[in-house]
């Protein structure tokens, strides 16, 4: 799937790659030359044209030939990339070698570092996902 190799190459991105990605979220698409227009970016037209050339390099942007210039658009929401990237990351933490139940209560602790209101939220999660997993156990019998 095209997401996990963008996901692997999300990390690695410099901070004006991804300040170059937000802004792509957040305009939907845009070509170099809108990119620039606004002023955010003090960098020289090639320099920004390289950068999105390798973003697309790397599947994180489409492209669509627009005269002499390409519209690129990101592949994916950024909600999406947040989603699989929070994902693996507790993956990781699960599979760090620690039990299963220490890891959970580092969950547990930043929830609540964060925000006591969080832990009330992630109760409700699990226990919908208890009676999801109920049902489809029900529905297999």
């Amino acid at each position: 799937m095209r997401l996990v190799s963008t996901l692997e190459v999300w990390p690695q991105l410099g901070p004006f790659e991804q300040r170059l990605m937000r802004k792509l979220w957040r305009h939907g698409s845009a070509t170099v030359r809108e990119l620039l227009a606004d002023g955010e970016f003090h960098q020289a037209y090639t320099t920004v044209m390289t950068t999105v050339d390798r973003l697309y390099k790397k599947g994180l942007l489409d492209r669509v030939a627009e005269g002499k210039a390409f519209r690129y658009t990101p592949c994916h929401a950024f909600e999406e990339l947040q989603r699989v990237t929070a994902l693996d990351s507790i993956r990781q933490l699960l599979d760090s070698g620690d039990t299963s139940a220490l890891a959970l209560s580092y969950l547990v602790e930043a929830l609540s570092d964060h925000d006591a209101h969080l832990l009330d939220d992630l109760q409700s999660l699990v226990e919908n996902k208890r009676r999801e997993l109920g049902d489809k156990g029900k529905s297999r019998e």
